[in-house]
């Protein structure tokens, strides 16, 4: 069974996110979600994930994933809203533990920010099996958003 996808790209951002699904009424994943940021005003708002929103719901899908690809720096997650609003377990590779060491350090954030990957429901181990419905699917494990040693 050939996999659903429907595309949303985000403007502010030149993000895309999707929904990836088996059939209508069926099990859903969504990959890399935007909330919407307004450096200016220092705000949030939900209109790129209420997008989302609407489209699972007009047919009527159900959702079990929501996938992060890596951790972002060119939008923020709107993961955690949609799975308020919609269900499903939030899901990253388990390398997110080695960004979050480095980024723990390079932000100087709180002593008490965990760096063992707890905010997520879900940590894929590279090459891990999962099912989204009557899909099939590996988590792969792609490098490219980490920190990096060079030599010349």
């Amino acid at each position: 069974m050939p996999a659903l996808i429907e595309a949303f790209f985000d403007d502010a951002s030149s993000t895309w996110s999707y929904v990836i699904f088996d059939a209508k009424g069926g099990q859903c994943a969504i990959v890399d979600p935007v909330l919407d940021y307004n450096p200016a005003a220092g705000r949030t708002t939900t209109v790129q994930a209420d997008r989302i929103v609407a489209f699972v719901r007009e047919h009527r899908l159900q959702v079990q994933w929501l996938l992060e690809t890596h951790a972002h720096a060119d939008h923020l997650s709107a993961a955690p809203y949609l799975r308020r609003e919609l269900g499903g377990k939030i899901a990253i590779g388990q390398s997110i533990c080695k960004v979050q060491n480095v980024f723990k350090a390079l932000f100087n954030l709180e002593p008490e920010f965990s760096i063992d990957g707890s905010q997520f429901d879900h940590l894929f181990a590279p090459d891990e099996s999962f099912v989204i419905g009557n899909l099939k699917a590996t988590a792969l494990h792609v490098p490219g958003h980490t920190r990096r040693t060079w030599r010349t």
